[in-house]
């Protein structure tokens, strides 16, 4: 599948469609493997400790100490890294830039298998890459045609996804790749890529569920590993200039 896709044309989209702040600048149109983009994964808040009443009497029980709630509000925040995964036993920058393009999209059947994504699933270091379409090549007439896919109402995608950081100080690199599920019988995708290959295309979640995609347990993750419904997406060739 194609490891190019548009980033959110608006910086206020980021808030309408994700509930999160919007960034100051926005990095670029398009986003290729090395390159820097947005994505967004759960930060969590300290709770206000608990403490006793100023006017309790003094015959009342008291607390022995401060009490904290027994869990953190999930927040979601935006961050932004390279597209293409550094795992984190890379030995060297270089070799890191190396890997990173080949790590740009993951196959989520194999990403709690795969030396690369293993220890970053485990991890539970789960993010939504926010866009506004991705592209594909269409083989049917025997040569590529670079077509734009995008949801048909317009709005923004979430597309689940895996990030790291690899190093520490002035080489540290974060990074993230996007997760992909078989096309293979989508009425939709299983018109692009070569021929002969198998289909995939991006794990797009459904709106409403960003906070459960970031916050599931492992064994409940995966659920959200299916394919888009075709009829919600629509293909256009782009137009060279």
């Amino acid at each position: 599948m194609s490891t190019q896709y548009e980033c959110l044309k608006s910086p206020d989209l980021y808030a309408e469609a994700f509930g999160i702040a919007p960034p100051e600048a926005l990095l670029g149109k398009e986003v290729w493997p090395r390159q820097l983009g947005f994505f967004i994964r759960k930060a969590f808040v300290a709770a206000e400790p608990v403490l006793a009443p100023a006017s309790a009497s003094a015959t009342e029980p008291q607390a022995a100490a401060p009490t904290s709630a027994p869990t953190s509000p999930l927040v979601l925040e935006l961050a932004q890294g390279q597209f293409g995964l550094v795992p984190t036993w890379v030995k060297s920058a270089s070799d890191a830039k190396l890997r990173s393009t080949k790590l740009a999209v993951t196959r989520y059947e194999t990403m709690s298998t795969a030396a690369p994504t293993r220890d970053t699933w485990l991890k539970a270091q789960r993010c939504i890459i926010p866009m506004q379409a991705f592209l594909e090549d269409d083989w049917r007439s025997g040569k590529a045609v670079p077509t734009r896919i995008a949801r048909v109402d317009g709005k923004p995608m979430g597309v689940a996804g895996l990030w790291e950081r690899w190093g520490q100080g002035d080489e540290a690199i974060t990074s993230f790749t996007l997760l992909t599920v078989n096309a293979n019988s989508h009425a939709l995708m299983n018109r692009y890529g070569q021929n002969g290959n198998e289909k995939r295309m991006p794990a797009i979640l459904n709106e409403g569920a960003w906070a459960a995609w970031l916050s599931a347990p492992l064994d409940k993750a995966r659920e959200f590993m299916r394919a888009y419904p075709a009829q919600l997406l629509l293909a256009n060739p782009v137009q060279k200039k």
